[in-house]
This record gives structure tokens, sequence and C-alpha cells, in this order.
């Protein structure tokens, strides 16, 4: 009887919290009461029926403990009276079936939790835990870092939050474009380390992908008008995680693009993430997570690897690097100049990059122009970059692919043949 029970509790559970969180303006209070109100539920509804409206009937029964809650500590407590009168005041009038501003509870969250005033690992680890529900295990496990340190980030952000008086709101639009910069650089942050993992044994977390798509479905669904970046960014995501499946081999191995088993690919994760990303381009033209994705549909729309269209993704690497010139995009662009005009353009370019220093310690350089040394048969100079991106890299199935490399350039080139693009 408690399976669908169960169920709807976990469907509501992040909205619900996040209208709680703006009738109380706690973290804390709110996570207990809506622990209380799922409580609730699993003893009457079972009795009762699943009300009509399950998430309106959990966010009255949640706030009515947390108001019973507070009446109980505000005689021990004198400053929680003020809190306690406000939301005494304030549920005399609020009818949650009938709130109009529901819909945007998990927008205000998504913001708060990104807020400038906190360290990105903060914003990180908080919108995890609290838009996407996350246990701090799950947390701590997916970026590789112990359980406390994660526990000591979520409470000192609830901390900063509450005592820098940080409110719990959209920011009006003349902050917005700022402040929603920060929201979807945590976004695609999470998707990341989903995708590509930066340390660890295993290469993909296909929980924090998904996590990271639904974020992005809520803000292009909850952002007022539309908003091009948001779906620039669920267009990547979405083509990009359409080939999770291709991406890694039995044995948890990674598996290069152009070796990569097109009929795994999800067709129908490629049309929408097409779909979002043509929106984008026509709606908000050549942003930065757009043109992106524009590259990742370029790929995805290749029938096979021989016939990727490297002449136009090199095209919008050039816009992009002119746009938002970044060292790891320049670097990206030294890639497609070599598979569009030869290895040796791209090795010119990759040194430039060596030369300025500021990606001295990202492994994919050197393993980037070790590829492209491997297709000239420049072995010797190619097994050097790979031993220095052995020596950078952290993570377990990229380690194993550069040492197999490596071995095939100490044996002068026996071995499986591949090339420089990434999967």
């Amino acid at each position: 009887m408690n399976d669908p029970i169960q169920g709807i509790l976990k469907e509501h559970a992040r909205a619900v919290f996040a209208t709680l969180l703006r009738l109380l303006k706690d973290f804390d209070l709110a996570e207990e009461a809506l622990q209380e109100a799922s409580l609730a539920a699993l003893q009457q509804w079972p009795r009762q029926g699943i009300p009509d409206n399950p998430m309106a009937w959990l966010v009255s029964c949640g706030r009515f403990k947390a108001i019973d809650q507070l009446r109980r500590r505000s005689h021990f407590e004198l400053q929680l009276l003020p809190q306690l009168t406000e939301l005494e005041s304030q549920s005399a009038s609020l009818d949650p079936w009938d709130d109009p501003e529901i819909e945007d509870d998990r927008l205000r969250l998504i913001f708060v939790c990104c807020h400038p005033a906190l360290s990105r690992e903060a914003q990180l680890a908080l919108t995890l835990r609290e838009v996407c529900g996350l246990t701090t295990e799950q947390i701590a496990k997916a970026f590789i870092v112990k359980a406390p340190t994660i526990a000591q980030r979520i409470v000192r952000a609830k901390n900063k939050i509450r005592d820098a008086n940080i409110p719990y709101e959209v920011p009006p639009l003349a902050q917005l474009e700022t402040r929603l910069d920060a929201v979807l650089q945590v976004v695609y942050l999470v998707f990341n380390e989903g995708y590509s993992a930066s340390s660890g044994d295993t290469l993909l977390c296909a929980q924090l992908s998904a996590e990271a798509i639904r974020l992005g479905r809520w803000l292009c669904a909850l952002l007022p008008g539309g908003c091009s970046q948001a779906m620039g960014l669920l267009g990547l995501m979405l083509l990009q995680d359409s080939r999770r499946l291709a991406r890694v081999d039995a044995d948890g191995d990674l598996v290069l693009l152009e070796q990569q088993q097109r009929s795994l690919w999800d067709k129908t994760q490629i049309a929408e993430g097409i779909d979002w990303t043509t929106k984008a381009l026509q709606t908000g033209g050549a942003g930065y997570y757009s043109l992106q994705a524009a590259i990742a549909a370029v790929h995805a729309e290749a029938v096979s690897y021989r016939q990727t269209d490297w002449r136009q993704i090199l095209g919008l690497y050039e816009l992009l690097l002119e746009r938002y010139p970044s060292q790891v995009i320049a670097l990206n662009h030294a890639v497609a100049v070599a598979m569009a005009d030869g290895p040796l353009a791209g090795i010119a370019l990759i040194d430039n990059l060596i030369a300025q220093g500021e990606l001295a310690d990202y492994h994919l350089m050197y393993a980037a122009r070790a590829d492209l040394l491997r297709r000239l048969q420049r072995f010797g100079e190619a097994a050097i970059d790979y031993r220095a991106a052995l020596a950078l890299c952290r993570q377990a199935s990229e380690q194993r692919f550069l040492y197999a490399r490596l071995r095939e350039c100490e044996c002068g080139g026996r071995g499986k043949s591949g090339d420089a693009a990434a999967g």
C-alpha cells in the first residue's frame, strides 16, 4: 500500500521543500517540516486515501508541523518569537491549494543555492543536496570527497545565507543575467562531473548527469519568456549525454568517438537536443552554450566518424573562441584544426598554448598533443607527452587509456589506431 505513496513523496519532495523554505525561511526547519509531513502522509494516506493535490497537502501539513515546533521551542528560545508570529499571521491567509507562487519556488531555490556570496564548492554541494535531493554521501561519492567535508560545506553555506540575510527570490531583471550565469555554470559543472568524472575509478555518473538535465528542463520551463542560455545548455547536455552508453566498454574503459558504436547513441535524445539547440540559436543567437551544442549536433548528425563535417566544426570553434576566449576552448579549437587541416597545424597551436603556461596542469592538453604526434608516427615524442598526461590525470579509466597508448608508442606504434578526438 505504501509503494505508490512512497513514489508520490519522492516525486514532490524537493518541490515541497522549496515552498516550505519560502514560507519558513530556514533550511533546517524546512527539511524537518518536510520529513514530518512525509511521515504524516505515510500514516494517514493509507487510511484516508491519497489527496487530490498531494503537494498542497504536504505543504500545509509541513507548515503546521513547523508552527508547532516553533511554539515548543519559543518557550526556551525567545528569538524565535518574531518568526513564529510572522508564520502564524501568514498561515491565516495562505491557501497552499491556490498559491500562485508555488510554481516559482523551485526557481527561487536554485538562485539561492547559487548565490554569488557562496563559493563554487558550496554552490555545487547545496544545489545537489537541496534542489536535487541527493544525500551527503551521494554527493561525496560523486566528487570523491569525504562526506564530512561535504556536510561542512552545506552547513557553512546555510549559515552564510542566514547570516547575510540572502533573500529567497529570483533576482530582478536588472540582475538576472549575471546571476543566471552562476546558476548555469553550476548546472553545467554538475553535468560535466557526471559526464566525465574528474577523478576516481568510474568515468561516468549517470545520476549527476540526469540531475543536471532535470535542472536544465526546470530552468527552461520556469524562466520568464524563455531563456536562450538555458535552452542552449539543455540542448548541449542532451546531445552529450546521448552518447553515454557508447562512451565506455564492458570493463568501464574509455571508448573514443571514432570507435563508438553509434547504434548505441540515443536517437530520441539527439532529436530533442537538436531541437533545443535550434530554439536557442533562433532566440538568442550564438551564445556560449548554444555554440557548444551546435558543435555537439554536428557530431550527432554524422552518419559515421569519417563523414563528420570537421570544417563546420572548425568554423563553430572559431566563432566560440572569438566570442568566449579561454585556454580550454583554444585547445579544442586546435584539435578541430588538426582534424580539418592536418596534425602539424594542430600541434603548432598546442605548442603556443604550452608556451603560455596557463594549461600546464591540464592533462588533456598533453594527451591531445601526444595523439597528434602518434598519428604522425613520431612515437618517441608522443610517449613523452603521454607520460606528462599520465602524471596529471586523476581518473582511472582515462589513466588506463593513456597507459595503453604509451605502451603502443614505446612499441613503435604497434597497436590499435585512433586519433585525438575525445568521447
